[in-house]
């Protein structure tokens, strides 16, 4: 009856859970130095004061739902190969993992979605608020947190468990340059609706060619993207 989980989290995740960093990957300052930090702090101190109400509101709804845990954490790989825990209200039952690995043994389909892009739709593990949560991308919010903590960005790649690595192969280096984002090139570019392959592509030319205000204008894009649920599941 907890407020936070740890253990709701996606199977075939992580082996890593509490260790600080890999050792083959090193750079200096996070992508866009000060000036994208300021805007970071800025955007993510206005918006749980304006969004505390929300906040409140979600946490009551989550726990009259079925009682559990109101957010859970799940690790992350981040800049510099840096392991963190990624915050997010809870969207998933209990026995996720059970609940998961059912589906997939019933359902070919989905076993091949979730080799792909580890993620399905029509997902059994969500509960009934947690379907509208993620639905509306409501779920992340709590990382506004993890951005005030300098782990992650408003705007920056996706952040990614450690087994999906391996499908960046040597654009992972360009990865681990930026903080991930809470937004980003793929939120606005289609989410689940793109392939693998051009996630990875957005997140290099993101890093790539990155400037403040291409970050202003993502987040001007986020907007519409969230409105309309594009490729959100």
């Amino acid at each position: 009856m907890g407020i936070v989980s740890r253990t709701d989290r996606d199977p075939g995740g992580l082996s890593l859970l509490d260790s600080t960093s890999l050792d083959d990957a090193t750079c200096e300052a996070p992508l866009g130095g000060l000036s994208k930090r300021s805007l970071d702090v800025a955007i993510a101190l206005s918006a749980l004061l304006l969004l505390s109400p929300l906040f409140l509101l979600i946490v009551v709804l989550i726990k009259l739902c079925d009682g559990g845990p109101v957010f859970y954490g799940h690790t992350r790989i981040g800049y510099n190969s840096r392991s963190f825990r990624c915050w997010k209200f809870r969207t998933m039952v209990a026995d996720a993992d059970t609940a998961l690995w059912d589906h997939l043994r019933q359902c070919p389909e989905a076993t091949r979605e979730w080799l792909q892009a580890q993620k399905i739709k029509n997902d059994p593990r969500l509960t009934a608020v947690g379907g509208v949560l993620r639905q509306l991308s409501i779920d992340e919010l709590p990382q506004l947190i993890n951005i005030l903590r300098g782990e992650m960005s408003i705007v920056g790649p996706r952040p990614i468990v450690l087994d999906e690595l391996q499908k960046y192969g040597q654009d992972v280096l360009f990865y681990f340059r930026a903080r991930p984002g809470l937004t980003g090139a793929w939120q606005v570019g289609g989410r689940n609706d793109v392939s693998y392959e051009r996630r990875v592509f957005l997140d290099r030319h993101y890093v790539e060619s990155w400037s403040l205000w291409a970050d202003i204008i993502i987040i001007v894009k986020t907007i519409p993207a969230v409105l309309l649920a594009k490729g959100s599941y």
